[in-house]
């Protein structure tokens, strides 16, 4: 995955100095924003294997009724870390990868603005990651609370906990680092000519959601450091005993935990955005209501956190309240998705994988977003409430939201980072398995749901067995497509293995497709890329009208003359 060292003619005196490290060096003391992309993409995918792993133990318990494999603590300890580690280990990191390798590419900047800063953000997930994955090692196995932590369960745990509540306040350190990272790179390394309206909706999508991190994230740190004084300083924050109240936590927690949820999808709306367009060989359709709806989906975050509360005797008014809320947040959600459906209108489609995996996205995402519309009805949710439906509901947001756009991204950008182009049938095959698979597993839990089925239970009655047992064999089968993935797509590419790249690997001969700074550097993009800024056009409406030499990184400006 890593750009090749290739210093592709530069002639700068100033050059001599910028020859990039070797060896475990290049790795340990990273500063190169390509560099640290893909330690984080890789350090996310660890972590999806070892949360996938986790699934799997889950779905093997949940293959018949009765207890066949491990008890029901050990069970919720499971399900615990599964949530915990795919939510801040997998899919977060992954996404901030994704922003290290593109966002300096995409607005025409040398390298991320904080270079150490991001070194270090990254190198804290490590102990982090450790602190999670042993937890299972220390004395009372790993935390059991579920992953939304909820006291009175989180002052009962042994000593993991604890070390839980740290991970996850590194974590989030982790992610103010990288967000301030990505805001000042994005607000003030834009190359010459780009505003912000012309800017990459990739750019847009992760600027608001940084944001969103730096509001949120210490909203996070203040319930769990709450919850680490009632443990052990007695304090009675939580504990009704004490005139504390347990739900003031679901509360805290939720206020960070809904805009948390979006946090994880707007990246992936900006990469779908970039991949549609592509392969419809069109301009994204409504760019700026595009933009105007991501913020708007940011700004309502903040006011629809209890919904997920409306069992716990909330007034009728503030469940009229959040619920009406909710809804109104479906609207610039949904304005996307037409949004995209009209950019593939009467589009030159191709189905290469990214595309593949973009519509595979919008159909499952559609889906997901249903469930979570019928969610927020109150009436509904207080019988839908903890049950599979909700897991069925955010694994189909989640997986088939979050994880989709990073495969179609990985897909999309991979000739760039590694200058070698992908086996288009094994991505291929790797879609159509995951697909297949994950409707496989996630489509029954409705049925589960709807019939009763809580989640959390390591048994079940005889009467949800068939359901079970197919959602399980889905699970195997999915979490073996990832495996797949990792041993013939990704190593093969990361290897240099495969013919190589152009420049614009997705232009047909027209040379419509992939456009943005991105594709104006070599595949692969060399180690240092815009050390002379881009020009571009100031009389273009969009981005793309600038074209770069990227022998001499040097921008060319079109129909323009030099004086500005």
């Amino acid at each position: 995955m890593s750009a090749v060292l290739d210093h592709h003619n530069h002639d700068h005196a100033h050059d001599d100095h910028h020859h990039a490290p070797t060896g475990w060096r290049r790795w340990v003391y990273a500063t190169n924003h390509k560099d640290i992309g893909t330690l984080y993409l890789l350090f996310s995918f660890a972590m999806l294997m070892f949360g996938g792993l986790l699934a799997m133990l889950i779905r093997l318990e949940l293959f018949q009724p009765g207890l066949q494999f491990v008890n029901p603590e050990l069970f919720n300890q499971l399900t615990t870390m599964h949530g915990l580690i795919m939510v801040f280990g997998a899919i977060m990191p992954a996404f901030v990868g994704f922003a290290n390798w593109m966002v300096p590419l995409q607005i025409g900047a040398p390298d991320m603005a904080f270079a150490r800063m991001n070194n270090f953000s990254f190198w804290l997930l490590i102990p982090a990651g450790l602190m999670l994955v042993g937890s299972f090692f220390m004395p009372g196995g790993a935390p059991a609370a579920g992953w939304t932590l909820y006291a009175p369960l989180t002052l009962q745990m042994g000593p993991s906990m604890d070390a839980g509540i740290f991970a996850m306040h590194i974590l989030g350190a982790s992610s103010i680092m990288g967000s301030i990272n990505i805001i000042v790179t994005i607000l003030n390394m834009r190359a010459p000519g780009m505003t912000l309206m012309k800017m990459p909706m990739f750019c847009w999508t992760w600027l608001i959601t940084a944001y969103l991190l730096i509001a949120v994230m210490p909203v996070l740190a203040g319930a769990i450091t709450m919850t680490l004084t009632d443990r052990h300083f007695g304090t009675v924050f939580f504990n009704p005993a004490g005139g504390g109240d347990p739900v003031m936590y679901q509360h805290i927690f939720w206020f960070f935990g809904h805009p948390e949820v979006y946090i994880m999808i707007l990246p992936a709306f900006g990469i779908i955005s970039h991949v549609v367009p592509a392969f419809a060989r069109k301009r994204l359709f409504g760019y700026a209501s595009m933009v105007y709806a991501t913020s708007s989906i940011a700004i309502l975050s903040f006011i629809v956190w209890a919904h997920h509360m409306f069992t716990t005797g909330m007034p009728v008014t503030g469940q009229l309240f959040f619920m009406y809320a909710t809804m109104l947040i479906a609207v610039p959600t949904a304005v996307k998705i037409f949004n995209w459906i009209a950019t593939m209108w009467q589009g030159s489609m191709t189905f290469e994988t990214p595309m593949l995996f973009a519509v595979g996205f919008i159909f499952v995402f559609t889906m997901g977003g249903f469930t979570g519309l019928i969610l927020a009805m109150a009436p509904i949710d207080l019988l839908l409430q903890d049950t599979y439906y909700v897991v069925a509901h955010f694994h189909y947001v989640l997986v088939a939201g979050s994880l989709y756009a990073m495969f179609a991204g990985f897909y999309f950008w991979v000739p760039k980072w590694t200058g070698v182009m992908y086996n288009e049938t094994r991505g291929k095959i790797h879609f159509w398995w995951s697909l297949i698979a994950f409707n496989i597993t996630f489509f029954p839990m409705h049925f589960l749901g709807l019939a009763g089925m809580p989640r959390r239970y390591a048994d079940y009655p005889m009467q949800f067995a068939d359901f079970n047992m197919i959602a399980s064999i889905g699970g195997f089968a999915f979490g073996l497509a990832q495996v797949y993935f990792f041993f013939f797509v990704v190593l093969p590419c990361m290897r240099g293995k495969g013919e190589k790249a152009p420049q614009r690997p997705w232009n047909d001969p027209d040379g419509k497709g992939a456009e943005g700074l991105e594709w104006e550097v070599p595949s692969p993009a060399p180690f240092h890329t815009f050390e002379t800024p881009p020009v571009l056009d100031p009389t273009a409406t969009r981005v793309l009208d600038a074209r770069v030499m990227p022998e001499r990184h040097e921008a060319v400006v079109l129909g323009a003359n030099h004086a500005h």
